[in-house]
This record gives C-alpha cells, structure tokens and sequence, in this order.
C-alpha cells in the first residue's frame, strides 16, 4: 500500500492523459494489472521489470501517448522513491548498525527472555501498535523488520506468525488514527472532532488488530510456511564480539526517531500555528528524514563504539547496510510508477464518477467508494482524500460522533486488498522474501480483514452512539 504525505497528493490532481471511456479504463486497468502478474508469476522476470512493462501496456491499452505514459511512470517512480528510498537507506543502515554492533542480540534476547511461546505474537503487535502511532508506515516497517527476522530467527517460530502480527499494528494506526496524513485530511474534509476520532480511532483500533494480527497470523502461517531470509538477516554477529551495547541504550536508540516524530505530532496538535517557533522547530527535527538521520548519527555512539568499532569499520558497515536494499528500492519506485499511472489514465476519477449514482447509506458507501479507489490506485492516502471530499455533503447533517465514524470507516476502506499496484506491497514481499502468491495469501488477506474488520466494527457502533 503506497502511504503519500499530503503534500504529494499535490502532483496527483492533474488532468488525465487520455480521454478513453469507462469500459477501456477498466479494461486497461485489468490488463496492466494481468501484464504484471504474468510477467512475474508465469516468465519469472524480475519485478522491477515487471512493473514498468506493466505500465507501458496499462498506458497503451488506455490509449495514452507512450511519452506521457514513460513521464507518468517515471513521475511516480521518482516521487516514491523520493518520499520512501531515503527513509529506507537509513532505516537500512540502522538496522546494520543494530545488528553488527550487537544491539539487536540484546534487544531479541530480552524479547525472548520475557515473551516467549504464545505471547511472542501479541508482544509483537503491541510493540507495532505503539511504534506505529506516530511513523508513517514505511518508517515503521523500516525500524521494526529487522527486529521481526531475528526474532523469528533466533527463537524458531514461523516468519508470519511474528511478521503478521507487526505489520498489522502499523497499518491499523496509519489507516485509523491521527495524527497519519490520511485521518487528518479526512477529518478536515468532513469537518470531524480530532479527539472524538482519536478516542474512536483507537477504539476500534484494538479489536481490528487483534484479529488481524496475532488471530490471523495463525492461518497465515499454516498458508505460508517460511524462514526468515537469510539475505536479509546477517549472522549472529555479538558472537564475536567481546562486548556489545546495554538493553537500554539500544532501545533507546531505536525509540529516538520515535520520540521526536511523535513529539512533532504532539505540537502540531497542541500548537496547531504554522509559523510559531516552536513548531517550526518541531516540523524540522520531528521530520522521518531527520528523525531517522539523527538516529543513525547517535547510534554511532551509542551502539557501535561501545561495540568496538573504529573509523574505518564503520563507514564500511554503512556501505554493506546499503547493498541489499538496491533491489527493494527499484521495486517499491516501480510500483509507485505504475500507480501514478494509473491516475494520470483517470482510473481514480473514473471511479468517483461511477460511484456517484450509488444508493446506499453514507457510511457503507463511504467504504466503498475508498474500497474501489484503493483497488484502482495502490494509494490508501488517495483513497482517504478521493473518497473524504465525495462525501462530505453528507457530514453536514450528522452528531459529531457519526462525523468521526465516517472519517474512520473511510480509513478502513482505504485499506482493502494491497496488490501489485502498492509499493508497501512490493516493500513486504522484498523484505520477508515471499513469491508473489504468498504475498497475496498473507499481506494481501490481512490488509482485507483489516478493511472489512474496521469497517463492520465502525457500522455496529454508528447504531449504539
């Protein structure tokens, strides 16, 4: 699932390069989506290849001008990997960091020492859940990953009996709770309460997770039986270590970025002035980019000298934290590409305007409207927008708690089914090493029962409040 910042968004609302009908969209859209799936599934070619032959062919039965097909494609790879590349080369070199130093020895030791067996799932998802309230979701995914491998590593349990339950917290507080890009913009739209919406956010949060999270990941690992890959995971490096880092600065270290993100939340809530100081200041070092930079610089001191290491060792654990990532960044840049194509063909508009003649109530046609947006572009932040300012009107006459179930219920819409339009989808099937069909049978599910769990939990309590 592509998570945008808003100010992304921007480059989305341009006109459509080509005026074909609703039936060649559609058509296009599904064979653009069959290209993609063939390539990868069928010729076993190389994803990022894929995904831009996919693009072409979504561009050419559309009927766009292959110039503006190539610009659309390499708009939105640019901008993804803009948004997302940077915070995955240094949520990268963290993790090396976290890893070579011995710091994520300790950290996985402790986890292990006190959550063991069953509970190891639920400590999971708690830890995601409150890492996730602040992080856009690559962020989290970014900080929490390599933590999820070595753990499921070192105490021999199933990849997605642990992963599962992870990716669940940080996707359920990113499509739910401010203060993500996504809520926010909805609750302005429609004109909700923040704190009403928060308070509800969360409470249909926990539930959501639960299901989708350590309850699910149960099948999902019935489904898909597989290791932790070793490519992504380095050998147990404290091993050879004479010393490594204390629980508490390491944790420390990973919580930084955390803190100060969150801190910015906090202000710009708190705050809510652009051009006061003190949220200025906040927005800069409150930054993911910052956020994560700062916690690199500071894991310099904190985990790899009291490790031992010197000058030289450390600027070549920075380039080896680089190199496996080179193919994760191609990939996640191309599925952003062919999202951006897909908008720029219309296919978004296209949908606002078939379901504008739907007779349904206003909370399950908010859902679906961000259902069948989500399923045409990749983008859960454009599925929130899109389907927020389409319903709107309806907000005028509703209390204020319905207000906040509609900004909720179209979050949970903007959800539904993560494929091969969706950079996140391409983010997790890299790093966990699936095939594509064992992407769909677990990221893919979750993502579902996520959307329909949050949904139908929001509807039961537009009847009670």
């Amino acid at each position: 699932m592509t998570r945008l910042s808003v100010e992304t968004l921007a480059a989305d609302a341009v006109e459509p390069i080509t005026s074909a009908g609703h039936a060649q969209l559609g058509t296009a859209v599904l064979a653009g989506i069959a290209v993609i799936v063939l390539l990868i599934t069928v010729f076993k070619l190389h994803a990022f290849l894929a995904l831009t032959i996919g693009s072409l062919a979504l561009g050419a039965f559309a009927g766009a001008p292959l110039d503006k097909t190539i610009a659309s494609f390499t708009t939105g790879l640019g901008a993804t990997v803009a948004g997302v590349g940077v915070l995955i080369a240094l949520g990268a070199i963290l993790g090396k960091m976290l890893a070579d130093s011995g710091g994520a020895d300790q950290i996985v030791d402790t986890i292990l020492a006190r959550a063991g067996g069953r509970s190891m799932p639920w400590a999971m998802v708690l830890i995601a859940s409150v890492i996730g309230l602040p992080l856009f979701f690559e962020v989290g995914v970014v900080l929490l990953i390599p933590v999820v491998l070595m753990v499921a590593k070192r105490g021999n349990y199933s990849l997605m009996r642990i992963g599962i339950p992870a990716l669940a917290g940080l996707s359920v507080m990113h499509g739910l709770v401010p203060p993500h890009p996504g809520p926010l913009v909805a609750i302005d739209a429609v004109g909700a309460n923040l704190g009403v919406t928060l308070a509800l956010g969360v409470l249909v949060a926990i539930p959501t997770v639960v299901v989708a999270g350590p309850l699910f990941s149960r099948v999902a690992a019935r489904w898909v039986d597989v290791p932790a890959p070793e490519r992504m995971i380095p050998q147990r490096p404290s091993e050879d270590l004479e010393k490594r880092p204390g629980f508490g600065a390491t944790l420390a270290t990973i919580l930084l970025p955390v803190v100060l993100m969150l801190s910015k939340a906090l202000v710009d809530i708190v705050v809510d002035d652009p051009e006061h100081t003190v949220q200025r200041v906040f927005d800069v070092v409150g930054s993911p980019l910052i956020a994560l930079l700062t916690a690199v610089l500071v894991g310099i001191f904190t985990l790899l000298r009291p490790a031992g290491f010197a000058k030289d060792r450390i600027s070549g654990l920075v380039e080896k934290g680089l190199a496996p990532i080179a193919g994760i960044l191609l990939i996640v840049g191309a599925g952003g590409g062919f999202k951006q194509t897909l908008i720029d063909c219309g296919v978004g508009r296209m949908v606002l305007e078939i379901s504008e003649d739907w007779s349904v109530p206003a909370l399950l046609l908010a859902w679906l409207i961000a259902v069948a947006i989500r399923l045409a572009t990749g983008s859960a932040t454009v599925a929130t927008i899109s389907a927020a300012g389409l319903v709107a009107p309806l907000a005028a006459d509703m209390s204020t708690t319905h207000t906040a179930l509609l900004v909720l219920v179209i979050g949970a819409g903007s959800l539904f089914f993560s494929h091969v339009n969706d950079a996140g989808f391409w983010l997790v099937k890299e790093y966990f090493g699936l095939t594509v069909g064992q992407n769909v049978k677990t990221w893919s599910v979750m993502e579902t029962i996520i959307s329909v769990v949050a949904g139908g939990l929001v509807m039961l309590l537009s009847l009670v409040i």
